[in-house]
């Protein structure tokens, strides 16, 4: 029986990515967006022509709501999905002194928020069937912490603290929740970097390149495999060994 995957901020870079993967591999693909609606009707009509199946969903994740609603849609298109990868997410660069209360607030409401609520919503079906995966995408940031991105990097730092909790609640229920996080991948949010700045970064990666979305893509579709069903509370780090 072919699986349901919604994935969060899934018009462009690592989402869309695992988007094409997941379809590929039979999988139903729920793609959401929410300013992106041209490249994610574009990413809608590149996978089905390939003969996968999916279905695009507006939401704001940060949004109860909305995200109320879209579940609802997925669950009356493709079923309710199995699994669940937390990928939407903003970034900015800043020094923390220059930080507003406002910055520090959408950054949160949108990188740690967004994925409760998700998770919230979810979750719910998942235990009733007793089955499940939950991949939230976090960042090496979150891990490391980065300069001038104090913010970012603590929102990102939450939703792994929230992966390690409630891999412990509900793994008796058959759900593994997981998080990934990506190193330097070469994405739109990189574009704000200079080819200095991109050059220094990768003398700083063992493999000597940046990541592709693809390289995120696979390490999710394997953590969502059956194959994966002893892995939970942990944090894979896909860096190139930065």
């Amino acid at each position: 029986m072919k699986k349901t995957v919604l994935i969060t901020g899934a018009a462009r870079g690592i989402g869309a990515s695992c988007a094409e993967l997941f379809a590929k591999n039979g999988y139903r693909v729920a793609i959401n967006y929410f300013q992106s609606k041209l490249k994610a009707q574009a990413l809608l009509e590149k996978i089905k022509q390939t003969g996968g199946c999916c279905e695009i969903f507006y939401a704001d994740i940060s949004n109860y709501d909305d995200v109320k609603k879209m579940h609802e849609e997925v669950e009356n298109k493709l079923g309710d999905p199995d699994i669940l990868i937390n990928n939407a997410g903003i970034s900015e660069q800043k020094l923390f002194t220059d930080i507003t209360l406002e910055e520090w607030d959408e950054m949160f409401s949108v990188n740690s928020k967004g994925v409760f609520i998700c998770c919230k919503e979810f979750l719910p079906s998942m235990i009733r069937k007793k089955q499940g995966r939950i991949i939230n995408i976090s960042s090496i940031w979150g891990v490391l912490g980065g300069s001038c991105e104090v913010h970012y990097s603590a929102s990102k730092a939450a939703v792994i603290g929230l992966s390690k909790a409630l891999a412990k609640e509900v793994a008796l229920s058959n759900i593994t929740v997981n998080c990934i996080a990506p190193g330097v991948i070469s994405t739109d949010m990189m574009k704000i970097h200079s080819k200095q700045t991109i050059k220094l970064l990768e003398q700083e990666i063992a493999c000597g390149r940046m990541g592709r979305p693809e390289d995120v893509a696979n390490a999710a579709l394997f953590l969502a495999s059956d194959e994966a069903s002893y892995i939970t509370g942990q944090v894979l780090n896909v860096d190139g060994g930065f």
